[in-house]
């Protein structure tokens, strides 16, 4: 009797003994054909960890997170990946074909094949967002409605999803259709060619049901992140009083989302902005980085030089495709209409067309066209060739230290392409004047009758 009271104590404790529970995610992978020697994970912008691929182009290693979707990254190539504490995860694929290849096998395997075959799917939909946002409102909120409703019937008719990845992933659905009804009012004015276009009191009330204040969706869901960030950006944009707004901001939002609002609506401090100084302001109150403030500070007082009527900022002797150099100076008296690119630009080569058009009707006229490159001093070679093989007409021109050139710095230029015209004394008539493609630049040149 006294030993099988012994053997039912031992039994008991062994089987009361728990596992200890995972308090981190391992990842492991095999890559073919790597095109860098690390794999990244991304929190939003912000870099989790680097894994080094060995000899065998093999990673392992662990990954301390809260649950939630992160970023896969390798070489030029990403995917979306959830991740949480107790995952044991591995990842093969082949970089040729990255997105028809990736696949993971293991704990929490299935959440992440589903948000492969998601993305695929989505690939192989092939929608031509051209002609989407072009369609007329009902039509559009149609053909939204189907494909929130094809995501939402694929994520139910998929096997073996954690009930915490469905319900955060029915959420980022459905953020991901608001995102893409709310670029609807400028996308279709684009498409459409309509540019006073408001959709319908109906189609905006459709936003009421939105929290745009919900800090867990925010720090969780990049979806709603940018739902929130464009949000507050057309708020700002398109109210008569963008000072109420930045109020009720610094009133309501927390600090993650007035960080991150203040350094996206940086950019908008232009010199054709009426908002400017309101801008400049509500900036400054909802950031707490010095270095920031400092920055925009900088920014602010540069656009302020930059009006209607001051003397444009000079280039000095920059490198002529055709041979010798040229000056902004030597094309006194004559209007300037600067093109600011470079080669590995996607927006701006497709801004050649509608360029070469311009140039044409206005070939007699007292206007110069001039295409400057930021392009660094290793790629020369690539701008000279492209300008030949495009047959790039106008003064094509080269600029002496890419983005650290003094005229792109003096013209607070941060992103391309970036047009500027300058008229025959010398002086700023816009220092962000309307794309070539751009009804409103053919307009402006008539206005000033060119």
């Amino acid at each position: 009797m006294k030993k099988l009271f012994i053997l039912c104590m031992v039994t008991l404790i062994f089987a009361c003994k728990e596992e200890p529970k995972m308090d981190y995610t391992l990842l492991t992978g095999q890559i073919e054909n790597p095109t860098a020697q690390v794999v990244s994970i991304y929190n939003g912008r912000e870099k989790v960890k680097d894994l080094p691929l060995n000899e065998s182009n093999s990673f392992s290693d662990t990954l301390r997170v809260e649950p939630g979707y992160y970023t896969f990254s390798h070489g030029r190539e990403s995917s979306s990946i959830f991740l949480a504490p107790g995952y044991d995860i591995k990842v093969t694929l082949n970089t040729k074909e990255f997105d028809e290849t990736i696949s993971y096998s293991g704990k929490g395997s299935e959440n992440n094949n589903y948000l492969a075959a998601k993305y695929m799917a989505n690939e192989n939909a092939n929608l031509d967002y051209t002609k989407v946002f072009a369609l007329e409102e009902d039509e559009f909120l149609s053909k939204m409605n189907a494909l929130k409703n094809d995501k939402l019937k694929m994520l139910n008719n998929t096997a073996g999803l954690s009930e915490a990845f469905k319900t955060q992933e029915r959420k980022n659905i459905e953020y991901e259709y608001f995102s893409d009804l709310q670029n609807y009012w400028s996308y279709h004015s684009y498409y459409a060619k309509k540019e006073e276009f408001t959709p319908s009191e109906d189609f905006i009330k459709k936003f009421n049901s939105i929290d745009f204040n919900n800090q867990e969706d925010y720090a969780s869901l990049d979806s709603y992140k940018r739902l929130v960030q464009n949000y507050y950006n057309n708020k700002i944009s398109k109210s008569d009083n963008p000072l109420e707004v930045f109020k009720d901001i610094n009133s309501n939002g927390f600090p993650q989302l007035k960080e991150d609002l203040a350094n996206s609506l940086r950019y908008n401090i232009g010199p054709n902005n009426e908002h400017n100084e309101t801008l400049y302001k509500g900036l400054m109150a909802m950031s707490s980085n010095e270095k920031f403030k400092e920055d925009i500070t900088k920014k602010y007082n540069k656009v302020k030089t930059l009006a209607k009527g001051m003397p444009s900022p000079e280039f000095v002797e920059y490198e002529n495709h055709k041979g010798g150099t040229t000056s902004l100076k030597d094309l006194k008296g004559k209007y300037v209409y600067v093109d600011v690119w470079a080669t590995w630009c996607g927006p701006c080569i497709r801004e050649i067309p509608s360029l070469k058009k311009v140039e044409e009707e206005f070939h007699d006229k007292n206007i110069a066209f001039v295409s400057t490159s930021i392009d660094k001093a290793k790629d020369h070679n690539t701008w000279v060739e492209m300008v030949k093989n495009k047959d790039l007409g106008g003064i094509q021109l080269m600029a002496d230290n890419d983005w650290n050139s003094q005229f792109v710095k003096d013209y607070a230029i941060e992103g391309i392409p970036r047009f500027i015209l300058i008229d025959p004394e010398g002086n700023i008539v816009s220092a962000d004047a309307p794309r070539p493609s751009d009804p409103k630049l053919i307009r402006m040149f008539k206005e000033l009758k060119i």
